[in-house]
């Protein structure tokens, strides 16, 4: 009992030195849970048996380009899109992986990172020949439905929420309280529209149609692609089903925006037939030392992309508490339903 205060004792200081010394700016934290050490991917069986593989490959939270890093860097993430091209380079260096199976639950992110994912998983099935299935649970919404448009087949858990084609750019405009408070913004650009979306001034009058047009660009796109890998679209509901709104897995299902519905096994069993595998081995991969042992286990804990896991008593409690979120300023065009975002 001793022991185990004493540690507890000295985790408490070790933790409270690190923020105070973080905060002064007097040293840069580079603990486990900022990713140092071994960066490398490794293989965890979670089921099955036989020579083959089905790579489980978790797609959640945010979709972005840049890493996570937040609480003064003890808590780092590698971005969706680096941890989604590691994942697949393994798996197409590895002679047994037959399948792979995007396990989404996103609310959607940024548009060039979506759209990026989509691509690389797109190049990969056309490079290998491998069959991807896209099993949508909790929010597979807006960014987080168009990476699932890359899949050869598309499951809805029973719960899922789908949906929300479309783009948003936000923005507050704070010039009113500027004004009240006798704040001026003085800044010099050079042109009329450089300081376009500014919170910091009144928008031009042409400003909302310029970038209306941006968003409208990226929102055409949005639909040639779910057109594209959606053939059984309900075409005459075009203009309902890409306004924005959300739909249960059901509705989807009705509206052809995905095949079937199913849980988990169901999408494990739809790779199995996709690659005729009578039997395979469904595998994760991870960083760090202690391997996910379940299809759920979260990423950030263990699997991959996630921080290390550390002995050192309170620091769990803190990567929980200042959970990395990641960073995006207010001009950034987002296929995200702001509705279900955690950012």
């Amino acid at each position: 009992m001793m022991h185990w205060r004493t540690a507890m004792t000295g985790g408490r200081w070790l933790l409270a030195l690190t923020l105070a010394l973080s905060l002064a700016g007097c040293i840069t934290v580079n603990t486990p849970l900022s990713g140092g050490g071994d960066d490398s991917l490794h293989e965890s069986v979670i089921r099955g048996t036989g020579a083959a593989k089905i790579v489980w490959l978790p797609i959640d939270g945010f979709i972005s380009s840049h890493p996570s890093s937040q609480a003064l860097g003890l808590v780092q993430r590698e971005s969706t899109l680096t941890r989604i091209e590691r994942a697949l380079n393994k798996a197409g260096d590895d002679p047994d992986v037959k399948a792979v199976v995007l396990a989404i639950d996103s609310p959607g992110g940024t548009v060039a990172a979506s759209d990026a994912i989509y691509h690389r998983i797109k190049t990969f099935e056309a490079e290998t020949g491998i069959p991807v299935i896209a099993h949508l649970d909790g929010v597979a919404a807006s960014g987080g439905y168009y990476v699932a448009m890359s899949a050869n087949r598309l499951i809805a858990a029973p719960t899922t929420i789908t949906g929300s084609i479309g783009v948003i750019i936000a923005n507050v405009n704070a010039a009113g309280l500027m004004d009240k408070i006798g704040l001026t913004d003085t800044s010099v650009t050079s042109g009329a529209h450089k300081a376009i979306l500014s919170p910091l001034r009144p928008p031009a009058p042409d400003d909302r149609a310029i970038v209306q047009q941006v968003v409208d660009g990226l929102y055409q796109r949005f639909v040639a692609v779910v057109q594209a890998n959606r053939p059984n679209l309900d075409q005459d509901r075009l203009a309902t089903i890409t306004d924005g709104r959300i739909f249960t897995a059901r509705a989807a299902q009705q509206l052809g925006l995905v095949d079937t519905i199913g849980y988990r096994d169901d999408a494990i069993d739809a790779a199995r037939a996709a690659a005729q595998l009578p039997s395979a081995r469904v595998v994760r991969y991870y960083q760090g030392a202690t391997p996910p042992r379940t299809l759920s286990a979260h990423a950030g804990a263990a699997g991959l992309g996630g921080a290390s896991a550390s002995s050192t008593p309170g620091v769990d409690a803190l990567s929980a508490l200042l959970a990395a979120r990641s960073g995006m300023d207010g001009t950034t065009p987002l296929y995200l339903w702001r509705g279900a975002a955690r950012y």
